[in-house]
């Protein structure tokens, strides 16, 4: 995955994912994975571990972050009614798209880290119509994801 090192100002307000937000066991060790294992580039980790930020993120691409959520904070989510019973249930998976050298190269790394990942899936339909192949990994913490490129 290529890490997006700046962002340049947003003027195209067309509907777009902003994040997803992860519950997880521990943040930091969380961004690591992420860092080492998925190649995203982590956010606001020292502000996280200063107490100034009540969570840090990695960055999808330049648009789209995830949000690695502790646990320990749901009982004081209010957001919405039931929004701390979420905690512990991931949804059934979040998709990333890459370029095919993205997609051998994360396989690769993760398969380095002894990551189990599913057989490659061929075909499957997604946003952008019918994806050349997929895999399905989880992360630490359970979360499922789903890979795939569409070259």
């Amino acid at each position: 995955m290529r890490r997006a090192t700046s962002l340049g100002c947003m003027t195209d307000n067309r509907a777009r994912l902003d994040h997803v937000v992860l519950w997880v066991g521990d943040p930091v060790a969380a961004a690591a994975f992420y860092e080492r294992t998925v190649g995203l580039e982590p956010l606001r980790l020292s502000e996280y571990a200063d107490g100034k930020a009540p969570f840090p993120s990695v960055r999808l691409n330049e648009e789209t972050i995830l949000d690695l959520m502790p646990r320990s904070i749901a009982p004081g989510m209010r957001m919405v009614p039931g929004a701390a019973d979420s905690s512990g249930h991931p949804v059934n998976h979040v998709c990333v798209a890459l370029p095919q050298e993205g997609f051998d190269a994360l396989r690769s790394r993760l398969e380095t880290d002894s990551v189990p990942v599913s057989a490659l899936s061929y075909d499957s339909y997604g946003a952008r119509g019918e994806a050349r192949r997929s895999f399905y990994f989880r992360d630490p913490d359970g979360n499922v994801f789903e890979a795939r490129h569409y070259d």
